[in-house]
């Protein structure tokens, strides 16, 4: 059984679309209330906005994650670099989406070993993203 779980995707181990869905629309009240957040949040207005950004980052993370691969099939590619190419994103932006992503994964609930197995492929992502100093 330990086997079978460690061969689900994220997706799976997260309880699918519903749950990803969730976890967007709370890492994105986060972002929209926290005063922690503020300069995040100002980084999203200068570009679609929020609602977009809630929009797209469910269909990223779906495919991300292991799920249906929406954002693929609507853009033809998901390469988070160029996604975010007009976004500068330094060590204090990676860290600040991370506290966010962090809060919301803690607020609905996933349990320890998939919100660990999630935030290491966020890290990573978040890494990836970065660039600037």
């Amino acid at each position: 059984m330990r086997a079978l779980r460690q061969m689900q995707s994220l997706y799976e181990s997260m309880g699918g679309e519903e749950e990803i869905r969730r976890l967007v629309e709370t890492f994105y009240d986060i972002v929209e209330t926290d005063p922690e957040a503020k300069e995040l949040h100002l980084l999203h207005l200068r570009g679609h906005g929020v609602a977009h950004s809630r929009i797209e980052q469910f269909n990223f993370l779906s495919g991300f994650l292991g799920g249906p691969q929406y954002y693929v099939q609507k853009y033809g590619h998901a390469h988070l670099r160029e996604m975010h190419a007009h976004v500068p994103i330094g060590r204090k932006e990676r860290d600040l989406w991370l506290a966010c992503m962090t809060k919301a994964i803690a607020k609905v609930g996933l349990g320890s070993q998939t919100a660990d197995r999630l935030m290491r492929h966020f890290t990573r992502a978040a890494e990836g993203c970065r660039n600037q100093d």
